[in-house]
C-alpha cells in the first residue's frame, strides 16, 4: 500500500507550478520566479519530482524527532512540578526556579511549550498597551525613591491581610527596604524611611501619592500660630522630611509613580509565589521570607545608572535616630509643671539651670516604641509619671467602691429557683 504524502500550503503550490511546466504552459523560468527559486534550484526540484513523484516536495525532515528536543521524562517531570510544587509561578519566575532550585537549565520557551501542550497558562493577565511618554530615569542611585503602600491579600487566606511597604530607587529599580505590617500608617513609612537611611543614608526626594499621610487636606486650616510664623502646615512624615532636608513630590495620578505601580504587580506575582513555597502563615514569616527574597529580586531586576556613585547622604556623627523618627506635638506646660498628652501625665523635673518650666511652650516627643520625650528649646527634659490629679482619684475612688457595693448586693439579693425547697407549701399531716 502506498503511503500517503501530506503537503503544507506552500508545497502544494510549488506542485502546481512544477504541473504546469510539466504541460507546457509555463517555462522553467518562469516557475522560478512564481516559487522564488532560482533557475538551478528549480530544475533539480523539478527532476526530483519526475522521479520521485510528490514525495520529493515533502521536506526530508518531516517525522523525524530532533536531536535536541526535550526527552517524555524531563517534560513529565517540568509538568509535574508546575502543577504541584510551583503552582501559580508565571512562566519566567518558573523557568528562574528550575534552573536554581531543581538543576534544571531549559529556555523559557520550552517551558511555556510544555505547559501550553498541557493546557496550563500563565497565570499573569497583560493589560493591553496604551500610548504613554516613558519619563527619564533620575541618572544617580538615591537621588529620588518611590514610595507606597500596597494591601493584599498576600498569605491568600492562610493567615491575615496586611500592606506591603516599601520603597523603588528611581535610577536603578532597586529596592532599598520593604517590609509587611498591618495597615498602610504615618508610622509604617517613618519605620521605612529609617530602615533606608540606616542601610544606604539619606536620600535627596521622596516621590508620593496625595495620600493625608503625606499633605495636609487643602480644607483643613492652618492654626494661628502657624499663620504668626508663615509656615506651612506639614503632617507629621512632612515635618520629618523638612528636619532631613528630603524634597517631597506629589504624584498627581498613580501612572505618574508607575515604577512603583509595576514593582506591586511583580511583588503580587512572584512574591505571592514565594510566600505560598515556603508556607507562610503570619506577618513575621512573611517578613523572614521577603528579606530573604529581595537581594534575588533586586539582582534580577535592577539596571545600571547613567552616572556611577550614590547620591544618598550620609548623616552626622550626631544624628539621633529617636530624635527625628517620632511624633511630635506641642503643649504649654502648667502651672504645677505638668504635661498632659493623650491622656498621661508628665511631671517636669527641674534641670539645665531651670527651677520651674511653668506656662513653657515645650515639645513632646511620642517615639515609634510609645516612650514619650518632652523638649524646651531643643533641650531634652527629665520627667516622671505624675500623680492623678484629686477628682479623676475621687472618681476612680467611687468607681471602685460603686463596683464593691454592687457585688455585695448581688451576693446578699439571692432568689431560690421555682423548685427549690422554700418554694415547696408545708403539708400536715391529719390524724
Amino acid at each position: 500500500m502506498k503511503e500517503i504524502v501530506t503537503l503544507n500550503k506552500k508545497e502544494q503550490q510549488r506542485l502546481m507550478v512544477l504541473n504546469q511546466v510539466e504541460a507546457g504552459e509555463i517555462t522553467g523560468k518562469q516557475a522560478a520566479q512564481i516559487i522564488g527559486l532560482s533557475l538551478r534550484q528549480t530544475r533539480r526540484l523539478l527532476a526530483a519530482y519526475r522521479e520521485e513523484g510528490a514525495d520529493a516536495l515533502a521536506h526530508g525532515n518531516r517525522g523525524i524527532k530532533p536531536h535536541h528536543s526535550l526527552n517524555e521524562t524531563l517534560k513529565k517531570q517540568v509538568l509535574e512540578l508546575a502543577q504541584k510544587k510551583y503552582v501559580g509561578f508565571n512562566n519566567q519566575h518558573f523557568t528562574e526556579c528550575l534552573a536554581e532550585r531543581e538543576g534544571i537549565s531549559i529556555s523559557r520557551s520550552s517551558v511555556r511549550r510544555i505547559l501550553l501542550t498541557a493546557g496550563i497558562k500563565s497565570p499573569k493577565r497583560r493589560r493591553p498597551p496604551k500610548h504613554r511618554s516613558r519619563r527619564e530615569r533620575y541618572p544617580q542611585e538615591g537621588m529620588l525613591l518611590q514610595i507606597d503602600g500596597s494591601p493584599h491579600d498576600w498569605l491568600e487566606g492562610r493567615g491575615p491581610s496586611f500592606t506591603l511597604v516599601g520603597a523603588i530607587d528611581d535610577a536603578t529599580g532597586k529596592v532599598p527596604y520593604a517590609f509587611f505590617q498591618e495597615q498602610e500608617d504615618a508610622r509604617g513609612y517613618f519605620l521605612l524611611l529609617r530602615g533606608i537611611i540606616e542601610r544606604y543614608g539619606i536620600p535627596l526626594a521622596l516621590y508620593h501619592d496625595r495620600h493625608t499621610i503625606f499633605e495636609v487636606p487643602e480644607n483643613e486650616s492652618e492654626s494661628v500660630e502657624e499663620q504668626l510664623e508663615g509656615k506651612k502646615k506639614l503632617t507629621q512624615f512632612g515635618r520629618l522630611l523638612s528636619e532631613l532636608g528630603i524634597t517631597s513630590i506629589s504624584a498627581n495620578s498613580p501612572q505618574a509613580k508607575g515604577r512603583v505601580e509595576r514593582l506591586w504587580g511583580t511583588f503580587q506575582d512572584r512574591l505571592i509565589s514565594e510566600l505560598r513555597l515556603a508556607g507562610a502563615k503570619t506577618t513575621e514569616e512573611a517578613n523572614k521570607i521577603l528579606a530573604n527574597y529581595l537581594p534575588t529580586f533586586n539582582r534580577d531586576f535592577q539596571v545600571a545608572p547613567k552616572e556611577p556613585g550614590l547620591a544618598y547622604r550620609k548623616p552626622g556623627n550626631d544624628f539621633l535616630p529617636d530624635k527625628y523618627f517620632c511624633f511630635k506635638d506641642r503643649r504649654v506646660v502648667g502651672g504645677d509643671n505638668v504635661v498632659r498628652f493623650n491622656g498621661k501625665r508628665l511631671q517636669i523635673m527641674p534641670s539645665n539651670g531651670r527651677i520651674s518650666y511653668a506656662h513653657a511652650r515645650v515639645e513632646v516627643h511620642q517615639r515609634l516604641d510609645g516612650i514619650l520625650a518632652v523638649y524646651y528649646q531643643g533641650q531634652y527634659l527629665p520627667t516622671k509619671p505624675a500623680p492623678a490629679e484629686a477628682p479623676l482619684q475621687r472618681t476612680q475612688t467611687t468607681t471602685a467602691l460603686d463596683l464593691l457595693l454592687t457585688e455585695k448586693v448581688n451576693r446578699l439579693s439571692y432568689k431560690p429557683a421555682l423548685n427549690h425547697p422554700w418554694r415547696t407549701p408545708f403539708k400536715t399531716t391529719v390524724k
